[in-house]
């Protein structure tokens, strides 16, 4: 259970069940490009050079500097989020030490950290209610009632202003939903939920007016009270915010130019030949010289005016801060820490509910959208018509058979393909701080788009297969529903598994229209004397085996057609037919049920590589 000795009152100021002390130490992060063509080399930058520092509970940090000059960067590190930033085409590597009550991150270390990114990333058709009772529901412990966690969230929302638009949606650029400053206090509650022992926060304070800036900061400073520590990158704060935190750390350049108490900054600047000419902000003032930005304008040479800002660092504020350093190494060595438990806060089926109901309360807008309805209907009753009432006439029916194929194959692998790229942001968000694991989330991902997925290609089928005279036997309807469900599942996994390895939407959506494509040639209407090097395709072409059950649904090799007047055939001998052929029904479906299988298990890997691994 949670602790709930109130600080000052109120309910989300209540003390964090362990006090957390960040110690970083000679940090140095580097990265290395690769080069963008063979005449060029790769490069190594130096983002971080050598940044230290302590923030014990109780204190708030305020990271500054200009842009570019890594306090995002170290923010992130510090957050244990790094590997989150990196791209294929830049590797960094960090070195230095980074601990937190003298032990390095780890994941049930998390469970005691808040992390509240730049972007408020939040599901925008999920109310402030339900976005934080189901962040509630997933992140504290079976043992806490669920009436217990609806209070909690309440509190919160109490706490921080968010009562008057609880019914409100989030919103975003195409829906109008609530104010930036509330989502921004909603992403704050979100990590409050925990009871954080630390909080990290990126530029909580970006795109609001001062007032609302003001505010938020203002809860964070009542939230130290109860022995929390609070760490946030802040780009430009007024005066008023700037002497609301404890500590300050400038950058410039990757380089520590100040780290101490706010207070003493403008004295400390001033000592070393540094103080404004007039009254002005600290903030603004510090950002001038972080700039390279002369007071008096006496030195035009930007560059000499860092240099001399980062000697000045290492001469008079360096040995005080490893003084610092030390000081907190010995008194925590003198207090005995508790071995965190590494077990997930949750059970598996929990996670599983919450997660369902939230994926079908967010996603019920697209499910059954009016477009999608209108889309699906028309292509049915357009096939439909085309092929009319079609019985008898063999080789039109096995076209429609094939239409039906391609509908049903495209339709669901380009919805999958969407899914993990769009819910990116998200699942690494709340993946990192070890939310759920990545099974009941995959899980419930599946089982939420089961009636999209299954309900409408019911609708569909049953309009073109009556409309289109295919075989009036209501087993054979059944069998044929039956077989295109089976196979909307299995195009289902081949999205979701290209998806999660490929998250660059125009390349995943290139490859699928590519493979696809090879799939339909192979699957024998439209060649039929397929190259030899190209023939084994068809044996894991979803198309191929959908195709083939399908003709069997409605054909037999006993049936016949009237090929030429007075002339009957055998539909077995139909070139497209014979082609495909009537055995081995078991194994095209041993086959499909392999591939079902197997794709939704490359997902799950293609996954792993987002967030933590487990």
């Amino acid at each position: 259970m949670m602790e709930t000795e109130l600080v000052g009152g109120s309910s989300i100021f209540y003390k964090p069940q362990r006090s957390l002390t960040l110690k970083f130490e000679d940090v140095v992060y580097k990265i290395k490009s690769k080069a963008q063509n063979s005449n060029q080399k790769s490069s190594t930058r130096t983002i971080l050079n050598g940044v230290s520092g302590v923030v014990r509970p109780g204190e708030m940090l305020a990271l500054l500097g200009p842009s570019g000059s890594g306090k995002t960067t170290l923010l992130t590190i510090l957050g244990g989020r790094l590997s989150l930033t990196g791209t294929k085409s830049v590797k960094g590597k960090v070195t230095g030490t980074i601990a937190f009550n003298g032990c390095p991150y780890s994941s049930s270390l998390s469970r005691n950290i808040g992390f509240v990114t730049q972007d408020d990333v939040l599901y925008p058709h999920l109310t402030v209610t339900e976005t934080l009772l189901y962040t509630v529901l997933l992140r504290l412990p079976d043992s806490i009632s669920r009436k217990e966690k609806a209070d909690i969230a309440e509190g919160v929302m109490a706490e921080l202003g968010l009562t008057a638009c609880r019914d409100s949606i989030i919103g975003n650029s195409e829906k109008r939903g609530v104010s930036g400053g509330e989502r921004k206090r909603v992403s704050i509650g979100q990590e409050l939920l925990i009871n954080p022992s630390l909080l990290f926060l990126d530029e909580p304070t970006s795109g609001l007016d001062s007032t609302t800036a003001g505010k938020i900061v203002l809860t964070l400073l009542n939230l130290t009270k109860g022995g929390r520590t609070v760490v946030m990158s802040i780009h430009q704060p007024s005066s008023r915010m700037f002497y609301m935190f404890h500590k300050v750390l400038l950058l410039s350049d990757g380089h520590p130019l100040f780290f101490g108490k706010a207070s003493l900054a403008m004295e400390y600047f001033a000592s070393v030949g540094y103080a404004p000419n007039v009254a002005m902000n600290p903030s603004d003032f510090l950002l001038d010289i972080a700039n390279g930005l002369s007071p008096d304008e006496t030195v035009s040479d930007r560059q000499e005016i860092k240099d001399e800002l980062v000697s000045a660092y290492n001469t008079e504020l360096k040995n005080l801060v490893q003084e610092e350093l030390e000081e907190v190494t010995r008194q925590l060595r003198e207090t005995e820490e508790p071995n965190p438990s590494t077990k997930w806060c949750t059970s598996w089926w929990s996670q599983f509910t919450v997660l369902l109901q939230r994926g079908l309360k967010e996603r019920r807008h697209e499910s059954f959208g009016t477009l999608r309805i209108i889309q699906i209907f028309m292509a049915s009753i357009i096939s439909g018509a085309l092929w009319f009432q079609s019985q008898g006439h063999v080789q039109d029916q096995v076209g429609l058979i094939f239409n039906i194929v391609g509908i049903w194959s495209f339709t669901p692998v380009f919805e999958a393909l969407f899914t993990f790229p769009q819910e990116r942001e998200m699942l690494t968000k709340e993946r990192s701080s070890r939310m759920y694991r990545l099974s009941s989330y995959l899980m419930a991902r599946l089982i939420g788009d089961l009636p999209m997925e299954l309900i409408l290609p019911t609708v569909s089928v049953t309009i073109t297969y009556w409309m289109g005279g295919l075989k009036p036997a209501v087993l054979s309807y059944i069998e044929f529903l039956l077989v295109i469900l089976f196979s909307v599942l299995v195009w289902q996994g081949l999205g979701l598994a290209i998806g999660a390895f490929i998250m660059d939407l125009k390349k995943a959506a290139t490859f699928t229209s590519i493979l696809m494509l090879l799939f339909m040639i192979v699957s024998g209407f439209y060649v039929q004397k397929v190259p030899v090097f190209l023939a084994w395709v068809k044996y894991v072409a979803i198309s191929f085996h959908t195709f083939k059950l399908l003709l069997q649904t409605q054909f037999t090799p006993a049936d016949t057609y009237e090929c030429a007047p007075g002339q009957r055939c055998s539909v077995a001998n139909l070139p497209t037919v014979k082609v495909v052929g009537f055995e081995h029904r078991q194994f095209n479906i041993i086959v499909m049920f392999v591939l079902l299988i197997l794709l939704r298990f490359l997902a799950y890997m293609g996954l792993r590589r987002i967030g933590v691994s487990k």
